[in-house]
């Protein structure tokens, strides 16, 4: 089973109970009806990101999907949380690139994304052998990571939200995996 087809996702919840808050946030996400499995973090290669319109063609309630996911809460009032995935992709997509899962405190939405493209660019240049400084490999001008010879596009999907008083507020990333090679 390789993923040919993949979205990103993005959710937040606030609820009391925090189990609430975190169906909450896969509600708003796109992916509370899913048994979702989490695996680790390797984006397949020829896989192809989709809109989440398009990815939710191949989901039906109930269904198990595989997917790459993260999530933080809190119940502190006015502490700013995020959760974040980033992924990095070469341009030879017979290759296989990275997935990273990131989830913090204090960070903005641009802050938490920017790092966990850094981390899924720097995972992917270890595993071909190569040096990686986020600051040194960044184009910022063509938003490409330069590795050597190889050419590697990131991006991120990222929530963030500020806790509220006495409730518990989560915010879920997620990469899902929709349509397998047969």
């Amino acid at each position: 089973m390789v993923p040919k087809t993949c979205f990103l996702t993005k959710g937040k919840g606030i609820h009391k109970e925090k189990l609430t808050s975190f169906e909450m946030a896969l509600r708003d996400a796109g992916i509370a009806p899913l048994n979702l499995v989490r695996v680790s973090s390797i984006f397949p290669p020829k896989c192809k990101i989709v809109s989440v319109q398009e990815g939710k063609k191949y989901l039906r309630p109930g269904q198990i999907a595989f997917a790459v996911i993260s999530d933080n809460a809190t119940n502190e009032s006015n502490r700013l949380i995020a959760a974040t995935v980033g992924v990095a992709i070469p341009r030879d997509k017979s290759m296989f690139g990275y997935l990273s899962e990131h989830h913090s405190f204090g960070e903005t939405e641009k802050e938490a994304g920017d790092y966990a493209e850094d981390l899924a660019a720097g995972m992917l240049a270890t595993t071909l052998g190569l040096e990686f400084d986020a600051d040194k490999s960044w184009d910022a001008n063509r938003e490409i990571y330069r590795l050597s010879d190889h050419i590697v596009t990131a991006r991120n999907v990222t929530q963030s939200a500020i806790g509220k008083d006495k409730l518990w507020t989560t915010v879920v990333a997620a990469a899902i995996f929709v349509e397998f090679y047969d």
